[in-house]
């Protein structure tokens, strides 16, 4: 049990966003003085505020930490109270309030502070509708993403499938590796595949059809055996995920779901870019949740490993060149470099993946034709890396000339300090090593207007290139960086912001547009190569409905499941332009995922619509079908 408590509450005010105030309860047998609170939270105070009953000693984006009057004493079963106006945005959701606590007392000590919800007064905060219909399914086969095309009739349940005789030894390893999928996430239910014959099962009979298209397949079912054709390896493991959710829905829900007996499905997927992303710097997920949450995108079909390896809050990836990036930029907390942020209490958080690490999980992945495409976020974003490096920083520059959105000062890599690119090229060197894929995304996003313009080595380099401003500096800066990974091998990915100032040539250049839907039309007309990930649609953190009770963020609105389900990023591209996009992707940003708990409610089933989406031919979706099947679907 807590010694001490802190509870949050916002109320309204007409003409501002609001006010915040703070009590904090002393449960403590002694009395509390002397002392300083520290809390983090995405509800930040602005420059400009009124505190009363307190005073703001320090604040670093999300990091805050204030005193109480001088003198004051809180007795046992005493409280402190504060109140704050002057807020940088109004809070939406309970989860806008405090994610961690702790006091820091006379002689030096840390202590953890228990808190809840933000509480809302003055006005009701509504209720939120179920996040799933109770879901119909008008064809009785559990199979997400829909397929393509499929005519069936259910018939009898087998007891398992099995390879015909013969088969060759590259289609029982690819059986044998969903069936391994499967256990995994499945650990409590029957197998579906047996490597050997079983009676009462059915045998699979593996097909190469060179007339297929690549990543497709199809399955034929007779009385006696299913004929799984495809041209490639790609398209034999979709068929073989199909029929395991096929056995795994009509074992799960016999009064629902059934097993294809005779017919046929013909399937393929919609985009060659399916994909999902993780932020790993804000939350750290060790391996182990790494590597399940992999499972579950093979599970979904998705085949694109987005891994938000490094931004202001964290450095995750071991760097031999550079050790200080994990030894100081992979940790937080009251003592360390990084004050804590996001969840970090009175003990430092760290974490990190080791090289080794990131070989295991880039090759199980690509066991499960999954592509990982690591991050790390330039020039912007970069906190974690400076404090780790501070030779990269221009010691001239005054110390906080802009701040990001997040509230970060001076926080973007400096375009004119030449060790920015040497420290980047070794960066680089290593990545290249540990990541087999075509694409490394450098990030590109949220350099706040006016970075680097009180940089002397900065306005040196504008005079001598005749750039004007932080968005021709950007640009600058990424047609190096575009050049840099050109020489190992590497195509660029980045943000939309990527675009600005002039952005970068386009050949071998994808870029996401992530801010609104009408930004991947601007870029596709600016001839890039377009993922939509559009914030208000694919962004798995933004709360699922308006109520205060709902968990997430709020900056883009809010996305119900049956939204995100329904969002058609190609419909807002002219047809001229289609070929441009190149698929879609979800996001999963974890400021607010403090919990196992918070990851499942907000991730799924959002998660598996947009794979649905990425899959499945807009004519062929049905949101009640999904509904029905999706509750069978596996969570982290």
């Amino acid at each position: 049990m807590a010694d001490y408590l802190l509870e949050a509450s916002w109320s309204p005010i007409e003409g501002s966003f609001g006010r915040l105030t703070f009590t904090l309860f002393n449960l403590s047998t002694e009395p509390l003085s002397g002392f300083s609170l520290a809390y983090t939270s995405e509800t930040r105070v602005a420059d400009k505020h009124v505190c009363d009953g307190g005073s703001l000693k320090r604040q670093v984006a999300h990091f805050h930490e204030f005193l109480p009057p001088e003198g004051l004493s809180v007795p046992p079963g005493g409280r402190w109270r504060f109140t704050v106006e002057g807020l940088t945005r109004a809070p939406k959701h309970m989860t806008s309030g405090v994610k961690s606590a702790y006091l820091t007392l006379g002689d030096g000590r840390h202590v953890s502070v228990g808190f809840g919800d933000l509480m809302l007064e003055g006005r009701d905060g509504g209720v939120a509708p179920p996040i799933l219909p109770p879901g119909r399914a008008e064809e009785p086969y559990s199979l997400l993403p829909w397929p393509l095309a499929l005519g069936l009739k259910a018939g009898e349940l087998p007891v398992v499938l099995y390879p015909a005789e013969p088969t060759r030894p590259d289609a029982v390893k690819a059986l044998s590796l969903v069936l391994e999928l499967y256990q995994r996430l499945y650990p409590a239910d029957n197998v579906p595949f047996s490597l050997s014959a079983v009676e009462g099962g059915r045998a699979i009979r593996f097909v190469i059809e060179s007339s297929i298209a690549a990543f497709a397949y199809e399955l034929r079912f007779t009385a006696h055996e299913i004929m799984l054709s495809s041209a490639d390896a790609a398209g034999r493991h979709y068929g073989l995920i199909s029929l395991a959710q096929l056995l795994h829905g009509a074992r799960a829900d016999r009064e629902r779901f059934k097993f294809p007996s005779f017919g046929t499905i013909a399937d393929q997927p919609r985009y060659d870019w399916r994909g999902c992303h993780l932020d790993v710097s804000r939350q750290f997920y060790p391996v182990a949740d790494v590597v399940r949450l992999i499972d579950i995108l093979a599970w979904n079909k998705l085949n694109i490993f987005h891994w938000h390896l490094a931004d202001d809050e964290a450095w995750r990836l071991e760097i031999k060149a550079y050790p200080a990036l994990t030894e100081i930029g992979a940790r937080r907390g009251p003592d360390e470099v990084l004050v804590p942020q996001l969840g970090d209490g009175a003990q430092t958080r760290s974490g990190h993946y080791t090289q080794q690490d990131a070989r295991r999980i880039v090759a199980h992945a690509a066991s499960l034709h999954i592509e990982v495409v690591p991050e790390i976020d330039i020039p912007g974003h970069s906190m974690a890396t400076l404090f780790s490096l501070p030779e990269l920083v221009d010691g001239q520059e005054a110390p906080d000339s802009y701040r990001s959105v997040q509230g970060y000062p001076n926080n973007a890599l400096n375009p004119a300090v030449e060790f920015t690119y040497e420290f980047l090229g070794k960066v680089f060197d290593e990545m290249v090593t540990l990541f087999p894929g075509e694409y490394l995304h450098i990030g590109g996003d949220e350099v706040a207007h006016g970075s680097w313009l009180s940089s002397p080595l900065c306005k040196a380099l504008m005079e001598r290139e005749k750039l004007t401003g932080t968005a021709e500096l950007q640009s600058y800066f990424l047609k190096r960086i575009k050049a840099m990974l050109s020489e190992r091998g590497k195509k660029l990915v980045g943000w939309n912001e990527v675009s600005h100032g002039g952005g970068v040539d386009r050949d071998g250049t994808l870029l996401m547009a992530w801010e609104k839907p009408e930004v991947g039309i601007e870029l596709a007309q600016q001839g890039y190569d377009v993922v939509m990930t559009p914030g208000q649609a694919y962004y798995l953190d933004m709360a699922q409905a308006e109520a205060w009770a709902e968990p997430g963020a709020s900056w883009a609105g809010h996305a119900p499941p049956e939204h995100t389900y329904a969002y058609e990023a190609e419909g807002e591209l002219p047809e001229v332009l289609r070929e441009k996009m190149r698929g879609i992707q979800a996001c999963i940003w974890t400021e607010n995922f403090l919990s196992r708990a918070y990851f499942n409610r907000l991730v799924f089933p959002r998660l598996p619509a947009v794979a649905e989406a990425a899959w499945t031919p807009s004519a062929r979706k049905d949101w009640d079908r999904f509904a029905a099947i999706v509750r069978m679907w596996p969570v982290l």
